[in-house]
């Protein structure tokens, strides 16, 4: 008790001297000191008696840390103690003294568990993780958290700043008690800055920089992009890159000229100039397909090593050139594309395009049929670049030109489009505004928004009192789905991806778009004139900023394994994809079909991940096949393929009546119809279908393969009935012949069953190629993607050795 005591005083004493030392005197400001409590190992302190909260002045809880300590974890709480009112504590020292003879002493609780008390450190206030604390007088950017007492929190600390070395953001955010604000400067500094100002709660590196840097001064967000363009690192001329399909992306940026040359800004009319982006928009969509949400980016201590290159295409006019004909965007496309490739025609690349046309709403007369979802000339380009081919529109339809070279499948990543118009019921209005053209295409991966922001400053003050539109986790309310679309038509979007939020006045009569809830990116300058002078950071959202972080998953996933097919890394991204806790909870009970064919049209498969995609974990394994097969011979279907896993059976078979998982997704690219009368029907459009199945646990490899050799293979024709089956699909069969040339599915049920179940079979159904008309085509050959992982969710068993052992590499991916 007495080393307590010794400590307050020495903490007082001490703080009054830096006091009388210091050469800035800030208004209003209250002098104190800043006191530093530690914990016994494995004890708690008595937070409560810490912050008594009695009288007008009283002592303050600020800050509490713990960290591990010899295998045990100290507390430490920092309290400010008004100048007057350590009293306080000295009290509680003299009623615990003169009651220490007895078996529950007074102040006991508060007294028992103090281990050492000093005056704060700069440290003591830090609540990140210790390693990230910066050296002493490393200029670096913080976060102060500063407690609410009268509004002039900000002020005072600027007033502070104005006499010594140390810049601060022109922006404060609110955070229930707390005003959080930038700050330039050194720890040494700011242990000058404690003796001073009363206002300081907690020190943080910035976490919040997207709400912060997208409306600060241009001075401000130069010293945040001078910071992070010196620890970027670009990745070099081969490797592979996200074509930004867009309004041209301003190459000029600090933060993307060293991964953009100027040979690689393309235009789609020679007309247009290529190295500037009069809109912006494509400048935003550069920043998310080459950093993702860059806030993550901007919070960097180390370098940043990108994996892959930018690309522009300005596929949209600038001012002054007359807007493109709406007919015209499929052949429009088509030139862009050439444009990009001539040259370079072998790079790897991910073509990313968040530009949309605005598409008829469902039919209002109540049938519920609905008129999207077709074929047009645009979406019907976009397959044909997809499968290889060369296109040019003709008035009845399209002619494909050359032959399909497999080396040039091409992989678009396109934008669902976006909802403008907002309902407090964002999910039904959602379900009724369908994807926009040219988001229907099969061939392309489409991608939708979900939302995790559902909190947002309070600042500015104009937006007090509103709250985010869609709770966490669930879809954004700009995002369109294909739940109009009829059954022949294909399941859009495949994923979704943070989109951002929307906010909603406290009486529900008003909803809009705020940048707090959105992410971080790169800015163009709004004139040529203003490059040099104007704020180079804002904010993006809506499907457009989830399509350039799909775009940028898929590049950094082909950077990983530069041997997988476009079609292939299409299917990974959806393979990887999970259903966030607030989507699930909407599937859990359902049993109706046409309640999970609503799900699925309005999620796809949920929210990729990069590190699902490219990583086993013991406890889960992912296998990549890609295969070429021949759909039809002679008018005639052709090959099956049957795949023998290389299951560990018998790690599956011991783990007995274990959960697992098994989930395949079977990736392809069809070749359209080039005549335009094709277009109404799914085996009309399509050259060809490709389905999946698996050998069920209570057949024999014989009885699977006569299942499926059975004349019933074209969906028109009734089916064979199926073996007896174990564990559920979570569509099944039924939803899995839908259209479009992506297809998947999650079997669930016992590792034993599983372990059965090691067969899988890749068969064709029909198309146009089948027909007499197009029998040139009858026996191309096609190529597929096949993922399958198997995963025994929270048992601790290793799967994937077991089969790295049979396969005899070190991988799970094979060509």
């Amino acid at each position: 008790m007495t080393s307590i005591r010794r400590g307050l005083e020495a903490a007082e004493h001490e703080a009054r001297a830096r006091r009388e030392r210091g050469q800035v005197v800030v208004p209003d400001a209250v002098p104190g000191t800043y006191v530093t409590f530690e914990s016994f190992p494995g004890i708690e302190l008595a937070l409560d008696s810490l912050d008594p909260r009695t009288g007008t002045t009283h002592p303050e809880l600020r800050s509490v840390r713990v960290d591990e300590v010899d295998g045990q974890c100290v507390q430490w709480a920092t309290v400010f103690v008004p100048e007057g009112t350590m009293s306080y504590f000295f009290k509680r020292l003299d009623e615990y003294l003169a009651s220490a003879d007895k078996n529950n002493p007074a102040n006991r609780n508060l007294v028992d568990r103090v281990h050492a008390v000093r005056l704060a450190s700069v440290e003591a206030l830090w609540t990140d993780p210790a390693t990230r604390f910066p050296a002493v007088d490393e200029q670096v950017w913080w976060e102060l958290w500063l407690r609410r007492r009268d509004g002039a929190e900000p002020a005072r600390l600027r007033a502070y700043a104005d006499g010594v070395d140390m810049r601060v953001g022109s922006r404060a955010l609110g955070f229930g008690t707390r005003t959080v604000v930038l700050v330039r400067t050194t720890a040494r500094q700011l242990i000058s800055a404690l003796a001073v100002l009363d206002d300081i709660a907690e020190l943080r590196g910035p976490h919040h920089r997207a709400e912060f840097l997208a409306d600060e001064d241009a001075a401000t967000q130069g010293g945040f992009i001078d910071d992070l363009a010196r620890l970027v690192v670009p990745a070099g001329a081969s490797a592979p890159a996200v074509c930004v399909v867009d309004t041209g992306v301003h190459r000029a940026h600090p933060l993307l000229n060293g991964s953009l040359e100027p040979r690689d800004c393309h235009v789609a009319d020679p007309r247009w100039p290529a190295e500037f982006d009069d809109d912006g928009h494509g400048t935003r969509m550069a920043g998310l397909a080459l950093y993702g949400d860059l806030a993550e980016a901007v919070n960097a201590n180390s370098p940043v090593h990108l994996r892959h290159r930018l690309e522009s295409l300005k596929l949209l006019p600038p001012p002054g050139f007359p807007d493109n004909e709406p007919h015209l965007y499929g052949a429009i496309t088509a030139a862009g594309v050439a444009a990009v490739e001539i040259g370079g025609t072998r790079r790897r690349r991910a073509y990313s395009m968040a530009v949309t046309a605005v598409t008829p709403a469902p039919s209002p007369d109540g049938t519920g049929k609905p008129v999207s979802g077709k074929p047009t000339s645009w979406s019907a380009s976009l397959d044909a670049l997809a499968a290889g081919r060369g296109v040019v529109e003709s008035g009845t339809g399209l002619t494909l030109l050359d032959e399909a070279d497999p080396d040039a499948h091409r992989l678009f990543i396109v934008s669902a489009g976006n909802v403008t118009a907002f309902d407090h019921d964002h999910l039904a209005r959602s379900d009724v505004e369908p994807v926009q053209d040219p988001a229907q295409a099969w061939n392309v991966l489409t991608v939708g928004a979900f939302t995790e922001r559902d909190k947002f400053a309070d600042s500015p003050a104009v937006y007090d009192g509103w709250s985010p539109l869609a709770p966490r986790g669930e879809l954004s309310p700009f995002s369109r789905t294909s739940v109009s679309f009829g059954t022949r038509w294909p399941v859009k979007p495949e994923v979704v991806l943070e989109g951002g939020n929307v906010a909603e006045s406290p009486d529900g009569s008003e909803r809009h778009s705020v940048g707090a809830l959105e992410l971080l990116t790169t800015r163009a300058p709004m004139t040529r004139s203003t490059a040099g002078s104007s704020r180079q950071l804002t904010t993006a959202g809506a499907t457009s900023a989830a399509t350039a972080q799909a775009a940028h998953l898929a590049a950094r996933i082909t950077a990983d394994y530069p041997a997988l097919w476009p079609e292939t890394v299409r299917g990974l991204i959806v393979h990887s994809a999970e259903w966030t806790p607030a989507m699930l909870a909407r599937l859990e009970g359902m049993s109706k079909k046409r309640d999970k064919r609503v799900f699925l049209r309005r999620y796809g498969m949920g929210v990729p991940d990069l590190t699902r995609a490219t990583r086993s974990a013991e406890d889960a394994l992912t296998l990549i096949t890609q295969e070429t097969i021949t759909p039809f011979r002679a008018d005639k279907l052709g090959e099956i393929h049957f795949h023998d896993l290389p299951w560990p059976t018998d790690v599956l078979t011991d783990l007995g009546a274990t959960a697992a998982r098994l989930r395949v997704t079977l990736s392809y690219f069809i070749e359209p119809n080039p005549a335009r009368r094709g277009w109404n029907g799914r085996y009309n459009y399509a050259s060809h279908g490709l389905r999946f199945d698996v050998r069920r646990s209570t057949e024999s490899d014989e009885e699977f393969h006569k299942r499926l050799n059975r004349k019933a293979l074209d969906e028109g024709e009734k089916r064979p009935a199926p073996a007896g089956e174990t564990g559920e699909w979570v569509f099944g069969p039924e939803a899995r012949r839908t259209s479009g040339s992506l297809h998947t599915d999650i079997w669930t049920g016992t590792a034993a069953g599983l372990a059965r179940r090691g067969v899988l079979a890749v068969y064709p159904v029909g198309g146009w190629w089948k027909e007499r008309a197009a029998r040139g085509r009858v026996d191309h050959d096609a190529r597929y993607g096949l993922v399958v992982s198997i995963s025994t969710p929270g048992v601790d068993t290793d799967i994937w050795t077991p089969v790295a052992q049979q396969v005899g590499v070190a991988t799970t991916i094979t060509t």
